[in-house]
This record gives structure tokens, sequence and C-alpha cells, in this order.
């Protein structure tokens, strides 16, 4: 059955960054420590290389490789496209921390291998690949997690992989039951199995591999590592963990809605709508007050998990899904990463109130900074007012109009803390206040994260009416 394409160059954007992590990993023991940036810069060739392969994939025809275990689709491309950008502007957040650190090299490889598990979650179009890509994003990011290995990294870590050892058990065990429901692991055949199998044992291994696939998201109920590690991790993997494994992860939740569990008859739409709401709410209601701005991020990361929830939950309902969400993984990617940015750039500004003065110190990385969170609230013209917007029509047309309603309701109140982080920027500084030191290409990243979410805000339609092909089955 998987004789006639098993082509390691479907697999281009995949293969370069293992290879690339490898090989990065052999260089890293030679090399001497004020070289070990070389590293880094091999990693970055190989996403831009990766990033171009998927681009150019993108206007191939829709197959599978490796039998029907992996999908060759515009919903692998442009996740590919996004994962791997998110990752070049990682690495430009942590370089510059990194350069002369003993394990310059571990990060590197450590954060490659993580993003090639966010690939391969994209893709995955059988469940025992998604349960390797669960793993293969999953366990590079504890140790990046920790890698400080201070106290709170070594909290960080631990709190992450506890919570992510027993979602992965539950997931296995979720794909264990739907093996023995469906007599199979291929998403195209379980569509049709699935349908004819007795409900109660395919909603117990769905809501069981969903479990893993929400913890990857950062989304309820899987969301509670999400606090205390961003909080406890350096601000680079606090980046790096709040948008690319999210992106991987909310693909394949997609496409497991999409493709396999489409004709399953039972409410599956209706859970997503509430899993939807209760991430929103609750990652709002719980950033409402927060001072630490890391762990105000995290709870912005658990709110936007809802909202990209809402072109999930009408999956197959209308035109509008598919491109809704991949739109809005490019534009929360981009948002999300440039606020991490600003945050990387003031490495001392730890709370709300060691932004006070910024307007009168640094005023460009302000404005950066007020692009990107008003931006996250979805203030036009940035990608995310278009995204959430796309999101709305979608869950109208899709038959969740109360899912819109609910959305519109966190979006207005998710203002509120936003707005918090904000407004002592524009206060006089005290008198013990000093300029806050800056990273400059930290800065710089801030600065074209910023103007680029505004730019794929006005360019939206272009890119909107790119991203509807069909999914692989």
């Amino acid at each position: 059955m998987t004789g006639m394409n098993e082509n390691p160059l479907d697999l281009l954007p995949e293969v370069l960054l293992a290879a690339s992590a490898v090989l990065g990993l052999l260089l890293g023991a030679w090399l001497p420590r004020h070289r070990q940036w070389l590293t880094g810069a091999l990693a970055g060739t190989a996403c831009a290389g990766g990033t171009v392969a998927a681009v150019l994939d993108a206007g191939g025809p829709v197959k599978t490789a490796f039998g029907q275990s992996f999908a060759l689709d515009t919903l692998t491309a442009t996740s590919r496209v996004i994962i791997l950008g998110a990752a070049l502007l990682v690495l430009a957040l942590a370089m510059p921390r990194l350069h002369g650190d003993p394990r310059e090299t571990e990060f590197y490889v450590l954060l490659q291998l993580a993003t090639t598990g966010a690939l391969v979650l994209a893709g995955a179009q059988d469940l025992l690949l998604l349960a390797s890509g669960y793993l293969l994003a999953g366990v590079p990011a504890y140790a990046l997690a920790g890698f400080r290995k201070d106290g709170p990294g070594t909290e960080a870590a631990l709190k992450f992989y506890m919570v992510g050892a027993l979602l992965g058990v539950v997931m296995l065990t979720g794909i264990t039951i739907l093996l023995a429901a469906g007599r199979t692991t291929s998403y195209a055949t379980l569509r049709t199995e699935l349908a004819q199998a007795p409900s109660g044992l395919v909603a117990a291994g769905t809501l069981a591999l969903l479990a893993g696939v929400l913890f990857k998201a950062g989304g309820v109920p899987g969301h509670f590592w999400v606090p205390d590690t961003i909080q406890g991790s350096s601000a680079p993997v606090a980046a790096f963990l709040t948008t690319i494994p999210k992106i991987g992860a909310l693909a394949a939740f997609y496409r497991l809605a999409a493709v396999p569990l489409a004709d399953a008859g039972l409410p599956w739409a209706g859970l997503v709508a509430v899993l939807s709401t209760a991430s929103m709410t609750l990652g709002n209601l719980a950033a409402f007050f927060q001072q630490n701005v890391k762990r105000l991020l995290a709870y912005s990361t658990i709110s936007q998990v809802g909202y990209l929830l809402l072109p999930v939950a009408v999956a197959g309902r209308t035109g509008l899904d598919q491109r809704t969400l991949l739109y809005y993984l490019a534009g929360y990617a981009l948002t999300n990463l440039g606020a991490f940015a600003v945050v990387c750039a003031l490495g001392r500004a730890r709370t709300i109130d060691d932004y006070r003065g910024l307007a009168r110190t640094h005023p460009a990385l302000l404005a950066s900074l007020v692009v990107c969170l008003l931006g996250l609230v979805g203030t036009p013209p940035t990608a995310v007012f278009l995204g959430k917007l796309e999101a709305f029509s979608a869950a109208i047309d899709g038959g969740y109009a109360w899912l819109a309603v609910v959305a519109a309701v966190n979006t207005v109140a998710s203002l509120f803390y936003y707005l918090r982080w904000i407004a002592p920027a524009f206060l006089a500084p005290g008198p013990a206040d000093v300029p806050h030191p800056t990273s400059g290409i930290a800065a710089a990243t801030a600065y074209g994260a910023a103007a680029g979410s505004v730019l794929l805000g006005l360019l939206g339609g272009t890119f909107l009416d790119a991203l509807s092909g069909p999914l692989a089955r």
C-alpha cells in the first residue's frame, strides 16, 4: 500500500529541519564556544530552506505521502510556512541571549526537533503518526522549558512534563480505543469505519485523543501547565511554546474534525464550541489582574485558543472554516511573537509597572507593543482583526451564532488587561526609573513582526483566497 509514494522529497521541510538538528549536534561537539552560533545559523538556513520548499510545494496537487500517513494539501503547506517562519523569529530572539553559552548548540537542536514535531502534527493523516508528532514536539520542549536550570525554569519544566506525560498517556489510550472501534489508524478509513462503530466507544476514544491535542494547543482542559511554564521559562522559549506547538496542534485538531470524525454521528461540533467558550473565558478572566507580563501573555494565549477553535467547531459546515483557521494562525503567530519580542528586548522589565515611562525612553518599542497587544484584541487593520472577523462569520455561517456572540463579548473584555499593560508606558517615569536596556535584534524583530501583522491585515483578502484548497482524503 505504501510502495508507490515513499518519496522523502514529499517531506523535504521536515527532512531539512531534522537533518540540520543532527548535523548541528555533531558540529557543536567540535566547534569552540565562540563559534557555536554557526549551529544557530544552520538552523536558520534549514528553516528558510524548508519555507521555500513548502511554498513551492503548495502549488502541487493534493496527495498523501507514505501511504495515507501524511497529507500534502493546503492545510499542511500553509502550516509549514507559518511554523517555519515563526521558528525563524524565535531563533532571532534567542541567538543574542545564547551567544557564548556552553549549551548554545543544544538549544538550537532542541528547538529544531520540537519544531519538526509541530510540522508532523500539522500533516499527520494517521493516528500513530499523530502520536509520534506529539512526542517529538513535546520531549524537546520539556528540556527547553528548563533550559536555564534555575528554580523557576526547573519548576516550569517539571509542571510541563507532568501534565504532558499524563495527557500523552490519555491520548495513546484514546488512539487504542479508536483503533479497536475502527480497526485502523488511517484517517480516510476511520471516517467510514467510525460511522458504523459503537457510539460509546467512539466517544470515549475521541475524548481521550482530544485531551492530548488540547494540551499541545494550550486550551481547556489541557491548559494547566501554561501560566507557570511560560512565566518560568526564558522569554524566547515562552515565545516558542505559545506559538509553534499551538499551530501544529490546531491544524491537527481541524484535520481530525474534518476527516475521521466528520461522519461519526456524535455532537463533536457542540463539544468543540464548549471548549472554545471555556478557553476564551477562562483565559480572559485569569489575565485581568496579572502583573507579570509573561504570565499575562500566557493567559492571553489560552484565550486565543478559544477564538481559534471557532473555525474548528464548524469544520465541514461552511466554506470559511479552513481559510479562517490558517489565516488566523498566521496573524496570531506574527502578533504574539511581536509582543514577546518586546519582552525580550526589555529583558529587565518583568511586570507591568516596569514599563512605566516607556513612551519617553523607547517610543518605537512602545509603538510595536501597542500594535501587537491591540492586535491580539482584534483591532483593525491588524491580521488578527480580520482573522476574528472571519472566525465570527464562519461560526454564524456554520450555525453557531451564539458562539460568535460569546467570542465578541470576550474580545471586548480582553481589551481591559491589554490596556492595563499599555497605560503605564505613557506615564512620566519616577525618580528611580532608568531607561531599560534593550536587545537590538529583539527590537528589530518586534518592529518587523508588528509591521508584518499590519501588512498581513491589509492584504488579507489576497491571502484568504489562496487558503481554501481541498483536504487530502
